[in-house]
């Protein structure tokens, strides 16, 4: 199902020249789009039924699923992140611009920007370790939403196909290889949001092309400061199948964009109505960035049930990213405002042989390896007044390799029992060369990760669930290496290279009559030390070791034309050594409610109601300082007929006045001691907003 978005083209002068080349794409394929007709080929269509897909059988955890494109298309969506919180328990917020990387949430850890939590799209990884921002930054606003076809989870460390940032679980994008309709999907909205998207597949050859090009608008709520996002993206894919299954494709994908920041602000400041709760301390900030993609897969079948698949890719990345979290109180003249800059090129595949045994039990074995080269040509900490540089902080070269190994099997010992034996081993090297020579150095790492699921069918339609597993995530090398604090020249303690995570889970799934789909599972997790480099200050900070534990129950339920869903996660979420601060871990959201109904009739008519619910968490240690919860509802109302989709969405319905985030830290406003202020520091949820789209599919 391809849907929903007219836009106002960004100021080419502000664009870089990537951002020209997609702006006058996209309008090539708009005209493109106008001219066709429809389809010149016969494209059988795939339809990946998501939530209603029956995992009983071939999943190993019940925290695992997948969703679809037509789940995907019929949520109300503020953001483009937002297509992973159809994860059950996963919460996409932001603390900056719209341009920036989402904040997420899940199983009791603030993932900041995506660490602990591993995305890939295509065979593409998304995590980029070593980041500006960052460990583990994940970015989504390169995604098209409307050309994901599924989206597969995996919670907990239990995969041995996945490494790196994996605690928490793992999500995989896939994109369409080819399209039953073109589309040409306009919006408008509330606070100048525009978007057009344009995408056809034509016949190429013995295969298909697919392309799509997407631009993007939007000036935000914000009463001191207009966001000005200007973000352009494209896809350009050529892809062919045999008969006997075999495939291969390569895809070009592209994403730029601009944007002014509204940052988090302190409570006191709207307190004492120095600036509205929509308000701006610094309204000089923001960022720009980009994204550009060469990579391709490649599946071939063999005899005896053998596969092989693989891919390869190669990312040129980029950001300036500026920022002012503590306005003035290291510089009471300039003000604290500072630029995180990352320009890197990222080089990698993996590839994956699969075959069956030929012993007494049914046996499904697999072997894998990934390579991955980060080279990092800049990542760097500057101190900026107005986005003008005044002094280095710090800036490094860094080049971080990474090689994983590892091997599976998967045994149906009868009717009954079936189990699947990991493990993976994973070698890590890094090269820093830093402006500070005492923090410059090479080190290396490397972890051995078992993984065991245990599985007991009830019956053909319910299943009990075992597993458990190791995973891990890497640190910023830069603190692999650090010797003196870059800010005080002080000593520091180097962390260890890689941190490793245990955890455990039994679990529960159902599926009954085409109409049911229910899963639950109580689940515990043990992690080494929590997040240790600090990408805002330029500086390490080694934590403690921590333990989470929790109960997940997602539900879904047809009723004739209507889906109800329910999905809720608890947590409780503490360090795991003795510190007189206190065990709670800041961020750490131990309660999360989500909640919808949907419905398509067959007159066209269809539309979708969606509550979402965090609640609060500590922002220190001992407790004594928490965030508020918050609850959003989103309404999606639309008609299908034909050729023809035409839909309203209305985001943050009760135009609720909630915190999309939170933090407590010290801060000094102009006038203040010189000592500043601990105070709360939010980013406010967006107030109601309406935007309405139409789409017409050739």
């Amino acid at each position: 199902m391809l849907i929903n978005s007219v836009w106002r083209p960004p100021e080419v002068s502000r664009c870089r020249p990537y951002g020209r080349f997609f702006f006058v794409m996209s309008l090539f394929a708009a005209m493109n789009v106008a001219a066709h007709d429809g389809p010149e080929q016969d494209i059988e269509e795939i339809v990946v039924t998501g939530r209603w897909t029956d995992l009983a059988g071939s999943a190993i955890s019940a925290s695992e699923g997948i969703v679809g494109q037509e789940e995907l298309d019929i949520r109300p969506r503020l953001r483009t992140g937002e297509v992973l919180e159809v994860v059950p328990g996963l919460i996409i917020t932001q603390h900056s611009g719209t341009g920036k990387s989402n904040q997420m949430f899940l199983r009791g850890f603030n993932l900041d920007h995506g660490t602990d939590f591993s995305t890939s799209i295509d065979g593409m990884p998304i995590n980029l370790p070593s980041h500006g921002h960052g460990q583990g930054y994940t970015d989504l606003n390169f995604l098209i939403p409307e050309l994901i076809e599924s989206v597969e989870f995996r919670k907990g460390p239990y995969h041995a196909a996945v490494g790196d940032f994996s605690s928490t679980g793992s999500a995989h994008l896939s994109t369409f290889r080819e399209l039953p309709q073109s589309m040409l999907k306009i919006g408008v909205g509330q606070d100048g949001h525009r978007q057009v998207l344009v995408a056809d597949s034509v016949d190429a050859g013995k295969g298909s092309v697919l392309y799509a090009a997407q631009g993007h608008v939007y000036d935000g709520p914000w009463v001191d400061i207009s966001e000005d996002l200007q973000r352009v993206n494209g896809i350009l894919r050529y892809s062919q199948q045999s008969e006997r299954g075999d495939q291969w494709d390569i895809m070009l994908m592209g994403y730029d964009a601009n944007w002014n920041s509204p940052d988090q602000i302190a409570q006191r400041a709207i307190d004492s109505g120095l600036v509205d709760r929509l308000g701006s301390l610094d309204p000089t900030i923001g960022g720009e960035t980009s994204r550009y993609s060469l990579s391709g897969s490649l599946l071939r079948q063999f005899s005896g049930d053998r596969h092989l698949h693989g891919h390869a890719y190669v990312i040129d990345y980029d950001l300036d990213l500026f920022s002012n979290f503590t306005y003035f109180l290291d510089d009471p003249v300039n003000g604290d405002q500072f630029e995180q800059v990352d320009r890197r090129t990222v080089l990698g595949g993996d590839f994956n042989y699969v075959w069956s045994g030929s012993g007494r039990f049914a046996t499904t074995y697999t072997v894998g390896t990934s390579l991955r080269h980060d080279d990092i040509g800049e990542v760097g900490l500057h101190r900026t007044q107005d986005q003008q540089r005044l002094s280095t902080v710090r800036s490094d070269r860094v080049r971080e390799s990474a090689v994983g190994v590892y091997a599976q099997a998967q045994t149906r010992w009868n009717d009954r029992w079936r189990t699947q034996l990991g493990l993976r081993a994973d070698f890590y090297d890094f090269s820093v060369r830093s402006n500070l020579a005492a923090n410059s150095g090479d080190t290396s790492d490397a972890i051995l990760a078992p993984k065991l699921s245990v599985i007991y069918a009830l019956d053909d339609d319910s299943e009990l669930y075992f597993s458990s597993g190791r995973g891990f995530h890497s640190n910023d090398a830069r603190g692999t290496t650090i010797r003196v604090d870059p800010n005080t020249q002080l000593p520091v303690e180097q962390v260890d290279p890689l941190v490793a995570s245990t955890g455990a889970e039994f679990g529960f799934r159902m599926f009954r009559n085409d109409k049911l789909n229910l899963s639950a599972s109580v689940w515990y997790l043990e992690l080494d030390s929590e997040l240790l480099f600090v990408g805002d200050a330029g500086i390490t900070e080694p934590s403690r070791p921590s333990r989470r534990y929790g109960i997940e129950l997602p539900i879904y339920y047809r009723i004739g034309n209507w889906v109800v869903d329910l999905e809720l996660a608890l947590t409780r979420s503490r360090y795991d050594a003795d510190d007189p601060a206190g065990d709670e871990i800041p961020g750490s959201i131990e309660r999360v409610i989500a909640a919808g109904i949907a419905t398509q009739f067959s007159n066209g008519i269809y539309g979708s109601l969606r509550a979402r619910h965090f609640g609060d968490r500590p922002l220190v240690e001992d407790g004594s300082v928490r965030s508020d919860s918050s609850t959003v509802l989103g309404l999606l109302l639309g008609y299908r007929r034909d050729s023809l989709d035409f839909r309203v969405e209305v985001l943050n319905l009760t135009d609720a006045a909630d915190q999309d985030i939170a933090y407590f830290y010290t801060s000094r406003l102009a006038g203040e001691p010189a000592g500043g202020v601990d105070d709360i520091h939010l980013h406010p949820m967006e107030p109601r907003t309406v935007r309405a789209y139409i789409t017409w599919n050739f």
